[in-house]
Parts: C-alpha cells; sequence; structure tokens
C-alpha cells in the first residue's frame, strides 16, 4: 500500500495536464520553488501542486506511485528528480514505466548548487564579503571549474545543521532562503538545464530562462 503525505496524494485531475514531479523530500522542493519562482514564475503554483515527495532517494516508490496513477495509459506524465549521492548509489531504472523518466543532478546533491557565497550572505542578511562565509567556502569548495570535485563534494556537510559553515556562524542555514536569495546568473548550468526542461514540459512560451 502507498503511503505518502496526505498533501502529496495527488491524482492525474490534481496536476498540470497529468504531469507529476517526484522529489526526495520536503527541502528539495523548497529550493526548486525557490529557484522556480525566478526562473519560471508563470508555473511556480502548478508545480507545487504537481510535487509528490517520496521519502528519500526512492524511484521504486515513483514507479509504484505513477503506475497507481494508471501511468501513460491514463494520461499521466512524470518526472523523478534524484540527488547523484556518491557512485554507489544504485542508478536509477531504465524504461521502468512509459512516461516517466529520471533526472539525476549533475552534481552530488541539489544543495550542491547553493554553495554560491554572494547568495549564502544575502540569503542570511550578512554582508557581501562576510570573512566567515569566505573562509570556509575558501577550505571546502574546489577549484572553480572542477566539475569532478563538485560531483563528489557533500554540501550537506558544509551547510546543514552542524556543517562547517553553520557552525562557523553560529545559525542554521535554511537552504530555501539561500535558493531564493540565488540570482539567475548564479545558478549553475544544470539548473538552467533542469527549468529548460520544465518550461518544454509546460509549454511555457516566450520566455527568457537565465535573467538577474
Amino acid at each position: 500500500m502507498l503511503r505518502f503525505a496526505p498533501a502529496q496524494a495527488v491524482g492525474v485531475s490534481d496536476t498540470h495536464g497529468g504531469f507529476v514531479l517526484y522529489l526526495e523530500g520536503p527541502g528539495d522542493r523548497g529550493i526548486l520553488d525557490a529557484w522556480c519562482k525566478r526562473l519560471l514564475p508563470s508555473i511556480a503554483r502548478r508545480l507545487s501542486r504537481a510535487s509528490v515527495i517520496l521519502g528519500g532517494r526512492r524511484p521504486a516508490r515513483a514507479v509504484e506511485h505513477f503506475r497507481a496513477l494508471g501511468g501513460a495509459e491514463a494520461g499521466a506524465r512524470g518526472l523523478c528528480v534524484l540527488d547523484r549521492d556518491n557512485d554507489l548509489a544504485p542508478p536509477p531504472p531504465e524504461n521502468a514505466e512509459p512516461g516517466l523518466e529520471f533526472f539525476t543532478w549533475g552534481r552530488r546533491h541539489i544543495e550542491s548548487y547553493l554553495l554560491v557565497p554572494e547568495a549564502i550572505c544575502r540569503g542570511l542578511r550578512l554582508p557581501s564579503a562576510d570573512r566567515r562565509v569566505q573562509r570556509v567556502l575558501r577550505e571546502h569548495l574546489p577549484p572553480e571549474g572542477d566539475e569532478e570535485a563538485y560531483r563528489a563534494l557533500d554540501a550537506k556537510r558544509i551547510l546543514g545543521p552542524g556543517g562547517a559553515l553553520s557552525l562557523a556562524l553560529g545559525v542554521p542555514i535554511p537552504p530555501a532562503r539561500v535558493a531564493r536569495a540565488t540570482r539567475a546568473s548564479e545558478l549553475h548550468a544544470d539548473v538552467h538545464d533542469f527549468f529548460e526542461r520544465l518550461r518544454r514540459e509546460f509549454g511555457v512560451v516566450d520566455v527568457s530562462i537565465g535573467g538577474a
């Protein structure tokens, strides 16, 4: 029996044209909601309504839920968004269900795209050149452009409770707040590519993704 949070017990009629967005957790939804309001504000409310929380990296649950909706035969389409985690994490199933696709972030976690010092400072209302933020990120981040290193970097251990940045600042780092403070020009190409995919899925036309 499927056991999703009541707010996530959606049917095909509740989604945009039968589209369902499967996410690992509510934190992921908070980050995506913030980015969506920046990049594709016209679909922000519809995207939130289309979201289903899996409760972890559980692609099999997405398949189960999608089948319960009736799958492609019922007019449903699904996209399951997963953290890469590490190279030991099992890959998502291939061709598991017609109409259901999988998207895996290029970096280890969705939080990996929040490691922007200026956005962190704006989100926490700190001076733009706060030395504590600069020092921690300088000590923990790979050189800019080293995507192989970012692929392995555990961003949650930097931004999460008890992480290096939280300890240095003496306050928690709310990921959604940092996401809201991140400008489009500061977002990684992976994020822009993901929202371009959503733009096509929702049929949004005449919109420029990547503005300030």
